[in-house]
């Protein structure tokens, strides 16, 4: 596939269509993610040429994920790099997860986080989530300043619904929105990609794999511990579970084909898809950084193509969120 960097919306910056999430790297919800593991791992993506790096001020309780990140780059040309921090949650003791989007403490974030990277700027800042209670054009207006003062070359929003996203891009020049996005939890399509495209808003996908489970390698007997978020979702129990590893076989007959690996296929797939501008993916060693780097060198057929959307339309709609 074109690995070309694409537009960042209507910034004049261009950002690579692949990119490693670095959420895993925290530790907080696998095991065994050491500080060594971490570093190794975004040093492989970087040697791999995977050079979208896509972090946030909360991903770890004192900041691990930025700290590895940090590590990681501190010999590497920054101008080659793309990093992409968030902004606006961070953990209070006991891990309690803190929404807080007032204007002081999405600074005193931002400041610590270029801190823990090593660098003075960030190529696309996020708004992580909205706060109930801040209003969320002083939250956004914030991150108008930042982006003005040379502290971020770029500001974007996650996880918001269409009416966030419109109120956000009245308060602040938008760049990008980052949201999940895969073969089976597509509901962006209905009114966020259209949006985005009429305004110029670039779309940075999360859990194209969703979570583990379109690499395909997760068995059918799995069950998952409660050191694993996996265990809150429905779509890995159950019924549905079952239900979604039926569909993960009809994509895997279609790799198998093509003499590609499944995840190859299902992140070159999400690349392409109408709207998407780049894809994160999630890795917590440097073989699996590996592996996921060679979508790069993936080529669909129309015969790929029409059998996915077949097995979409066969799966129908998934219960994809876990309780609140």
């Amino acid at each position: 596939m074109d690995t070309t960097p694409r537009p960042l919306g209507r910034s004049g910056l261009h950002i690579p269509p692949f990119g490693l999430g670095c959420w895993p790297l925290a530790g907080m919800t696998r095991e065994g993610i050491t500080r060594d593991v971490a570093i190794a791992t975004v040093a492989a993506a970087l040697d791999a040429g995977i050079l979208h790096l896509d972090t946030a001020y909360c991903y770890g309780e004192a900041g691990e994920s930025e700290r590895a990140i940090g590590t990681a780059i501190r010999d590497r040309r920054r101008d080659e790099l793309f990093i992409a921090g968030k902004c606006g949650i961070h953990w209070e003791p006991g891990r309690k997860q803190c929404i807080d989007g007032r204007p002081e403490r999405i600074r005193r974030e931002v400041e610590e986080s270029l801190g823990r990277l090593g660098t003075d700027y960030l190529d696309l800042l996020y708004l992580h989530a909205p706060d109930p209670g801040v209003n969320l054009e002083v939250s956004m207006a914030e991150l108008g300043r930042l982006r003005s003062e040379g502290l971020a070359r770029a500001v974007g929003v996650s996880n918001v619904s269409l009416d966030q996203l419109a109120i956000a891009a009245e308060a602040c020049p938008l760049s990008a929105c980052q949201l999940p996005y895969n073969m089976l939890q597509r509901e962006i399509e209905r009114d966020i990609v259209p949006w985005c495209h009429v305004n110029g808003v670039a779309i940075v996908a999360y859990w194209p794999l969703m979570k583990g489970l379109l690499a395909g390698g997760i068995p059918r007997d799995r069950v998952f511990p409660v050191t694993d978020s996996r265990h809150k979702y429905p779509m890995f129990n159950g019924v549905e579970f079952q239900r979604n590893l039926d569909f993960v076989d009809v994509v895997r007959h279609e790799a198998e084909r093509l003499q590609r690996p499944l995840a190859d296929l299902v992140l070159a797939w999400t690349a392409e898809q109408p709207g998407i501008t780049s894809v994160l993916f999630g890795a917590t060693s440097p073989e699996q950084v590996l592996a996921n780097a060679a979508a790069h060198f993936c080529e669909l057929d129309p015969q790929a193509r029409r059998t996915i959307a077949a097995g979409i339309a066969a799966r129908g709609p998934i219960i994809g969120r876990r309780p609140v």
